[in-house]
């Protein structure tokens, strides 16, 4: 029986570690907090739990030694230090998180080994990566050429749940994540010409996009898209752009509260600090002041504004105590959490787009279009768990029996990869829907 080694046990490990056992893997979960394993393992008779933190490599390595391969569900910055420890040992690794240049630095060493460390194995990145990478392969099969290629995906609430407060959201993972991910700057090419988006107005940047079966989304830029001509083989792209979706009202509100300072990585201490009072510092007005009349001026807002109504709701100007000494960004994550985590009885629900404008050599030209919509629910498996780590637990199962050989950091943009994990997904009711010869005049916004 091969063995499986599963490194933290937080919002998204639960699919993973339920389709290894039940596909007769044996697997072990690591994690701080050992009763988060076992909650997830119930006490399956080919599975064990293990307290342990990743300052302990010795524990590492033994386990590494044990296992046939690792999977690390850890906060990005701890998966090289796994990974060093991987090349060590001569064990497999898998990541769901972006390559960093440290992890690449590791390339020629693991490839050296002989052992895979396959990265950006989840949603985005990962199904992202895949499904582009299939339609992409196939029209310059065709002789085709990629003028323009958008990608755009959410982690949401379903509809019916995104009504229920002013920001249109609930998490289903990581706040501090969806937070940090506001604070990036942002970098895209359109025809022809580059853009580059501070991160202080990247939610001003933002377009509007039908998805079909619901309806009009908020699209802000995510991460930097020029990378991309090279990873996806599209040098002839005149337009390479990334983003992230939203429901509307989303990116008006974060951008006021990144205007006040909320999402600031500033320290403060707020031990004594009621919210009311933390926003009357970030105002700088007086205590008797009027904080909405202050805050709509401030930003240039009107009264009873949707980012005024969204910061009351939260409880940013009642007179509860924050109770803590920490960066900003962190003090809204925890009032987020408090507010906003999505409850037992509630869907949520992911998003995605792929915008094609293809040019063939016999003169032709097509768009097509590439969607994937999954719902999930709390109670069983979240969509956002779902799409993370379903990729990466069928890429364990490939690896072990030996149907993906490559060596070395990778990620999932070769068909070796991509064509049978995308079959599995299918299987497992991951469905990704192309459209082709979609009308020429048509435009994604």
């Amino acid at each position: 029986m091969n063995k499986v080694l599963i490194l933290g046990a937080g919002m998204v490990a639960k699919p993973i570690v339920t389709y290894l056992l039940d596909n007769n893997y044996f697997v072990t979960v690591a994690t701080m907090f050992k009763s988060q394993a076992d909650a997830i393992i119930q006490n399956r008779r080919n599975s064990q739990s293990i307290e342990w933190t990743v300052d302990n490599i010795q524990l590492l390595e033994k386990m590494l030694f044990e296992h046939d391969i690792v999977v690390s569900l850890l906060p990005y910055k701890y998966h090289v230090k796994v990974a060093e420890a991987a090349i060590k040992c001569r064990t497999n690794m898998i990541t769901a998180s972006y390559v960093s240049e440290q992890m690449r630095a590791l390339d020629k060493e693991a490839k050296k080994t002989g052992i895979i460390i396959l990265n950006e194995m989840g949603l985005d990145p990962g199904i992202d990566h895949m499904s582009a990478k299939r339609i992409i392969d196939n029209v310059h099969s065709k002789g085709g050429m990629i003028e323009e290629f958008y990608s755009i995906t959410g982690a949401l609430p379903a509809p019916e749940v995104a009504v229920t407060n002013p920001f249109s959201y609930k998490f289903s993972w990581s706040p501090l994540g969806v937070l940090m991910a506001g604070n990036n700057n942002a970098r895209y090419l359109r025809n022809g010409k580059e853009y580059t988006v501070n991160s202080e107005f990247l939610f001003r940047h933002r377009a509007y996009v039908f998805f079909p079966e619901l309806s009009v989304f908020e699209v802000y830029p995510n991460r930097d898209s020029l990378p991309y001509k090279k990873l996806y083989s599209i040098e002839e792209a005149k337009t390479i752009y990334r983003g992230t979706f939203r429901y509307p009202g989303w990116s008006e509100i974060m951008d006021a509260m990144k205007r006040i300072g909320l999402l600031s990585e500033k320290q403060v201490d707020a031990n004594s600090l009621t919210y009311r009072d933390l926003m009357a510092k970030l105002l700088e007005v007086k205590e008797h002041d009027d904080l909405s009349k202050v805050l709509s001026n401030s930003l240039d807002l009107p009264i009873d504004s949707l980012p005024e109504r969204a910061m009351k709701w939260l409880g940013l100007f009642e007179n509860n105590l924050v109770g803590m000494n920490d960066k900003l960004i962190n003090i809204t994550a925890k009032l987020m959490i408090e507010k906003m985590l999505i409850r037992d009885n509630e869907r949520d629900m992911v998003i995605m787009m792929h915008f094609f404008r293809v040019k063939y050599n016999n003169g032709k030209s097509e768009i097509i279009r590439s969607t994937m919509l999954d719902y999930g629910s709390f109670i069983t498996n979240t969509a956002i768990a779902r799409t993370v780590s379903l990729p990466a637990a069928v890429a364990v199962t490939l690896i072990l029996d030996n149907k993906i050989n490559l060596k070395g950091v990778q990620i999932p943009v070769e068909p070796e990869i991509y064509k049978p994990v995308l079959e599995k997904l299918e299987d497992l009711d991951i469905q990704i829907y192309e459209e082709y010869g979609l009308a020429n005049n048509m435009s994604i916004f």
